[in-house]
């Protein structure tokens, strides 16, 4: 396992599903986790104490990644409770699939503000606040972001801008050893998923048709390959987009 002895993360959106799985990983990794949420509050809250249990430091800070001084104080509040990060994962996310024919301006703007706005505001803050030897922020992506799926014009579009952000804002921050790499999840089965009514029935079974695995993801599929992607271990890699989706394109 990569360590993250001694090390501080946020990790957004991580009350449940992905991000509550990123964030007891790097836990158990040896980092100290803010537990970022927008409005469950006992979701975070069991995620801190899942960690805690288990001896690792760990601390829920509401925040809505879209509002700049939600982020901002999502950051000052890690910086007093657990010090000075030095991973960010950017994993808060809004989806809604439908036809184009029902997309909204307001849909469109819920998307792309947290999707997209979102990530560029946590990474302008990591930017400001990680320390001189720099860190590594990790952006959760979607296999949507270059497939082509009916119905997810508005979620891919976000998905596609991470892409972009990830290579431009390597570029960008590299010279102040600031690492950035997307990661792009196929299918993974979360608390949304459920709720959407999408596990059990035809998408999911078209999506394990497409995965050469034959099956869909859980959090814990995801986590090791942003843990891998925080650690030192990958010190050489920035501007990435490493496809954790079982094979699936």
């Amino acid at each position: 396992m990569s360590s993250l002895d001694g090390k501080v993360a946020i990790v957004t959106g991580a009350s449940k599903g992905i991000g509550a799985g990123v964030a007891r990983d790097l836990a158990t990794a040896g980092a100290a986790v803010a537990v970022n949420y927008a409005s469950d509050r006992s979701g975070a809250e069991r995620v801190v104490a899942a960690i805690t249990a288990a001896g690792g430091r760990a601390v829920a800070v509401q925040a809505d990644v879209a509002k700049p001084a939600d982020v901002k104080r999502l950051f000052a509040e890690t910086v007093t409770a657990l010090g000075t990060p030095s991973i960010v994962v950017n994993n808060a996310g809004v989806y809604k699939f439908e036809p184009l024919a029902d997309v909204t301006e307001g849909e469109y703007h819920r998307q792309f503000g947290t999707n997209v706005l979102g990530t560029i505001l946590v990474t302008q803050a990591a930017a400001a606040t990680f320390p001189a030897e720099g860190g590594s922020i990790i952006n959760i992506s979607s296999v949507a972001s270059q497939g082509a799926m009916p119905t997810t014009a508005v979620y891919s579009a976000t998905k596609a801008a991470i892409n972009a952000l990830t290579r431009t804002l390597a570029a960008e921050l590299g010279p102040r050893k600031i690492r950035i790499n997307t990661v792009a999840p196929g299918m993974v089965e979360t608390e949304g998923l459920h709720a959407i009514g999408a596990v059990g029935g035809d998408f999911q079974k078209w999506m394990i048709s497409q995965t050469p695995l034959g099956r869909t993801a859980q959090p814990t599929d995801i986590a090791p390959v942003i843990r891998f992607l925080a650690s030192d271990d990958a010190g050489w890699l920035t501007g990435e987009r490493i496809s954790a989706s079982g094979g699936m394109h």
